[in-house]
């Protein structure tokens, strides 16, 4: 029996969406005819935050925010599977985890919209659980979303070493509250600097953080 458990986040950990992520809200900033005076890098550095919260961030008044997020998921229907892509080694990182652990994803972005992603990219059949938005109330930073996965799996920390990989703080402060191992990864959207603040463990990608899971577990 496999005693290791894996989780990875989704966006800057196994797959590249930032051109759909981006395109959304400036498809939401005109229909809405919102005037937007920021920049890509200001919407990058929410990524990983649930839409709603995003959205307040960037100005938009709290009582219009779910108008935005219904038109923001009605263009990224449209567009993830063609402007998503799949990390350089994502795929490799997930076959060689599946080897020597159960793995399953928790993300912020909803499961209706990452399954077809993970499908598509052929990954999906490596997964036992998603754990997306719409499956828990408290989204990361909150452990809840671990927790469910977890539950899911029927996973107990008395009886499996478990880790969760992601690119930014919102994984790692997850990770530490549900009282797990926490591993950053630096080809996503979080900097050096803010993840060590959260995990001694930061790698350059999710087949790096893999390998050290894998030999710290030898």
């Amino acid at each position: 029996m496999k005693d290791l458990v894996i989780l990875f986040d989704l966006d800057g950990t196994l797959i590249d969406s930032t051109d759909a992520i981006l395109d959304g809200f400036y498809h939401s900033f005109k229909v809405k005819g919102f005037e937007f005076n920021g920049d890509d890098e200001e919407i990058k550095n929410l990524i990983g935050y649930p839409l709603d919260t995003m959205y307040e961030q960037l100005g938009v008044p709290k009582e219009e925010v779910w108008d935005f997020v219904d038109q923001y998921k009605r263009r990224y229907r449209e567009i993830s599977l063609d402007m998503t892509l799949l990390l350089d080694d994502a795929a490799h990182s997930v076959e060689l985890a599946s080897k020597y652990a159960r793995l399953g994803v928790v993300t912020t972005k909803t499961t209706q919209y990452s399954i077809p992603l993970l499908e598509n990219m052929g990954i999906m059949k490596y997964f036992e659980c998603i754990v997306g938005r719409q499956e828990v109330v408290n989204p990361k930073p909150h452990p809840e979303p671990v927790y469910k996965a977890m539950e899911m799996m029927d996973v107990s920390l008395d009886l499996y070493d478990v880790y969760m990989i992601g690119d930014t703080k919102l994984d790692l402060i997850a990770a530490n509250e549900a009282k797990i191992n926490g591993v950053g990864v630096l080809c996503g959207y979080g900097k050096i600097e803010e993840l060590s603040q959260y995990t001694t463990i930061v790698e350059e990608n999710s087949l790096q953080a893999v390998k050290r899971i894998i030999n710290l577990k030898r």
